[in-house]
């Protein structure tokens, strides 16, 4: 179990480490957690989702059984977006836990948690860790409750959207689904259909492709590309593997980094107040449109933000983060038709909006995207750099004579921020930007410019003179 440990987006590590014991083990203290706070208490539903991966089920498996033996009723939710399990929690009111890898490498896989009010905080975090070294209550052999299906989870996600976007809302619109190994991939094709766009969908994958939606390949723009050229496409949508963040290429196969695709859809949801981690573009502070709360990584501090922003006299509050994923922090109303709050990361809603803003205003995906302020961002990340590596880099650069000195190639230091990793504003206005992953052995890296090619400059640079010290 050495690979466990809980980061920005819950329990991560090598799947071998998560089967049997290890996910039952976690799923008890998740219970016990809840149970000393008094928001459960045995025989409480609690849901169980999961994504794609070849692992996921045998997790799910041991995930249901010790939720069974300790007493409660497991709910088991199939494989549905993360965010589709959220609102299923939220409408029941009781705790779920989803598992999932996300982006993550094939080999590895997580767990997430929710409580019935929503996101676990990291208050919650602590908590579960507490209990893994408690006594668990005691378990019987044989589960009091069996497992029961719950496919309308999903059902009721997707008749979200479309009753709060309208049946003809993409009428006229062509759009593939890059579907690779997207646990939304079926779900995206139907909606898109029901909400009256031609689909086409592209991509399917047998096994488990891990799309990051902050570090594409090279590959991931060509194929993007091809197929919207091929297919006269207006649009190419996708996700990650659990749903949870947008991936979304304009008429030319361009994509749409999802810090723009998250200012585009707090515009098009009439948001006076939005929240979004130190990594996302500055372009939102340049449009003047909101109040911004800058954050750390992570959608425990987005949603941590969305609460103060609320009790700050927000009446429509929007976090998201530079992934895409938008979290919906109040109830709004599109056409008429009220959307309620889910505030957790989700990749269908950002998706939409976007896509029926540029309808609205008759223009291109593209045009839409150049209405924003001229700031360009760029991401990509070393893999396989462990933890103490990054550490050492941060702490270097936490030097700033050093700093100067590492960054001179590209420019002088005038400002500094350690709110999460280190991001440097350069006297020119460019940014070059360090931080640790919060779930993986990785050292991302983001930049931003007045230009793509300047961005792209800063980010090899970037990249290549990290690798010099962490490699």
């Amino acid at each position: 179990m050495d690979s466990l440990k809980f980061g920005t987006s819950g329990l991560r590590g090598l799947a071998v480490d998560l089967i049997g014991t290890p996910s039952a083990r976690y799923t008890l203290a998740f219970l016990t957690h809840l149970q000393g706070d008094g928001q459960v208490e045995p025989g409480d539903p609690v849901l169980v989702g999961r994504d794609l991966r070849d692992s996921s089920p045998a997790i799910a498996a041991s995930i249901i059984e010790a939720i069974g033996k300790a007493g409660f009723a497991a709910l088991d939710c199939g494989e549905l977006p993360t965010p589709a399990l959220a609102l299923a929690a939220l409408t029941l009111g009781a705790p779920a836990i989803m598992v999932t890898g996300s982006h993550i490498p094939a080999d590895r896989n997580g767990l997430k948690f929710y409580l019935g009010s929503g996101e676990i905080t990291k208050a919650d975090e602590a908590g579960i860790i507490a209990a893994l070294d408690m006594s668990p209550p005691a378990r019987r052999r044989t589960p009091l409750h069996q497992p029961q299906l719950m496919p309308e989870a999903l059902a009721a996600y997707l008749e979200r959207y479309r009753q709060a976007f309208g049946a003809g809302a993409l009428r006229g619109l062509r759009l593939g689904v890059y579907e690779h190994s997207s646990v939304a991939r079926d779900a995206l094709v139907t909606l898109l259909g029901n909400l009256g766009a031609t689909v086409m969908p592209l991509g399917r994958a047998d096994r488990f492709v891990p799309i990051d939606t902050e570090a594409l390949s090279p590959d991931d723009a060509t194929r993007a590309r091809t197929w919207v050229a091929a297919e006269r496409l207006d649009a190419l949508l996708s996700t990650d593997g659990d749903a949870d963040r947008p991936l979304l290429a304009d008429e030319f196969g361009t994509f749409v980094r999802g810090d723009t695709l998250g200012i585009l859809a707090a515009q098009f949801l009439g948001a006076d107040r939005v929240v979004t981690p130190i990594t996302s573009n500055s372009a939102i502070e340049a449009l003047g449109s909101f109040a911004v709360m800058r954050t750390k990584v992570g959608s425990p501090y987005v949603i941590a933000g969305m609460l103060d922003a609320l009790l700050q006299g927000g009446k429509l509050v929007i976090g998201f983060e530079a992934n895409g994923g938008l979290l919906l922090g109040s109830d709004t109303v599109i056409n008429g038709r009220l959307l309620a709050a889910l505030p957790t990361r989700d990749a269908v809603l950002p998706l939409l909006a976007v896509l029926v803003a540029a309808r609205a205003r008759g223009v291109s995906l593209s045009q839409l995207v150049a209405t924003l302020p001229p700031r360009i961002a760029r991401s990509d990340r070393l893999e396989h750099v462990p933890q103490e590596r990054t550490a050492a880099l941060l702490q270097r650069l936490a030097n700033l004579d050093r700093a100067e000195r590492f960054l001179a190639e590209m420019g002088q230091v005038g400002a500094v921020s350690s709110l999460d990793g280190l991001r440097f504003t350069l006297t020119s206005g460019d940014i070059v930007h360090y931080r640790g992953s919060g779930n993986a052995p990785e050292l991302r890296c983001y930049t931003e410019a007045a230009t793509a090619e300047r961005a792209e400059a800063l980010l090899a640079w970037g990249l290549k003179a990290a690798a010099a010290v962490v490699r």
